[in-house]
């Protein structure tokens, strides 16, 4: 008698659990073709023309002014050195290689540092992630929000290559000062063609973008150091560099 009531509970449980489990597959899917409707095109971000310096030059060829929306000059990405690609990568996302634009295991290493630590020192948003929300999103922030930005960087993996995505967050990335992407970074803080920079300056400039204000050197340098240092430890971890590079 026991025995066949519980059989008889069991099957009801496994058809609730059932019905539930086909009405929540039925609400995602809907829920994904609405939303995907209104999502902006990606094939956009193969035309990348941000807003950009325009220079007025003398005769002698001297620039005498700059007009600007936004202080950006646009570099190609094989003008970028490697090190500074790499620590940008140590620093922000260190799986960025292996994942499809959404890594659910930074986002828990990310919760556990930051919890021991007591600060945010680590994001769970990866470079792509980043770029959804520069380029194809507002700063809303909401959990449907949060949906589109999922499902557009899974799109941007499937049509750009990793480079290419990494031309876009390099030259689009904010970094203070009203200074936008690595290469007039390199000259507003170092002086320097982006060429030019060595690993200590790659290190300080991937450290400002978690939070320009807090972290720029011209305003808070011991804070900009103390994250340089984070960079560079995170770039040894990863195998980026060795102690001698240090």
């Amino acid at each position: 008698m026991k025995k066949n009531i519980f059989e008889k509970t069991f099957k009801k449980f496994i058809i609730v659990f059932m019905c539930f489990f086909s009405c929540l597959t039925v609400f995602i899917f809907v829920s994904y073709l609405y939303i995907s409707h209104y999502l902006p095109n990606i094939e956009t971000l193969k035309n990348y023309k941000p807003n950009t310096i325009t220079k007025v030059y003398s005769d002698e060829g001297e620039t005498i002014g700059e007009f600007f929306l936004e202080k950006r000059e646009v570099v190609p990405f094989n003008k970028i050195p490697k090190h500074l690609i790499q620590a940008f990568i140590a620093g922000e996302d260190a799986r960025f290689f292996q994942h499809k634009g959404i890594d659910f295991l930074a986002i828990l290493r990310a919760l556990i540092k930051n919890i021991f630590s007591g600060e945010i020192i680590q994001g769970g948003s990866t470079i792509t992630q980043q770029v959804v929300k520069s380029l194809l999103l507002t700063s809303e922030r909401s959990f449907i929000r949060k949906i589109k930005e999922a499902i557009l960087a899974y799109r941007i993996e499937k049509n750009l290559s990793k480079e290419e995505i990494l031309y876009l967050y390099l030259n689009q990335i904010y970094l203070g000062h009203g200074v936008y992407g690595v290469a007039t970074a390199a000259r507003e803080y170092f002086g320097k063609e982006i060429e030019e920079l060595d690993l200590s300056e790659s290190a300080m400039l991937a450290g400002i973008t978690q939070a320009p204000t807090k972290y720029s050197p011209f305003h808070h340098f011991d804070q900009a150091k103390r994250r340089q240092t984070y960079i560079l430890n995170r770039m040894f971890e990863e195998g980026f560099i060795t102690y001698g590079d240090l």
